[in-house]
């Protein structure tokens, strides 16, 4: 087992990307294990740590399909509907309340 090189934070050589570079240039990972990693220290805490990707072995972003696309935005609307009134809330419901605005709060919304 070899341990992964470590680099320092903006002082990684060409050839080596973060997820999030390799998906603005179109690629992903493609099954490939993390090559190395990025390191910027903090002063109370551990350093936060970046997981580098070699651009040569990365593959090309699949296709989006009329299916894929059609799940994606069954589950956004999913996100979207409250449980409780069943309406569509305009915005994706946050888990901590797990319902609409209106609905978790209903005494606020009547006005004087």
């Amino acid at each position: 087992m070899s341990t992964l090189p470590v680099f320092r934070w903006h002082l990684a050589p060409d050839g080596y990307a973060t997820r999030r570079q390799l998906r603005a240039r179109d690629l992903r990972p493609g099954g490939q294990g993390v090559a190395a990693q990025l390191e910027r220290p903090r002063r109370r805490r551990g350093p936060l740590v970046a997981y580098l990707y070699r651009v040569d072995l990365a593959k090309p972003v699949r296709p989006m399909t009329p299916a894929r696309r059609a799940a994606l935005a069954k589950a956004n609307t999913a996100r979207r509907t409250c449980p409780e009134c069943r309406t569509d809330a305009g915005y994706v419901i946050p888990p901590s309340l797990g319902m609409c605005v209106p609905c978790a709060y209903p005494e606020e919304q009547r006005h004087p």
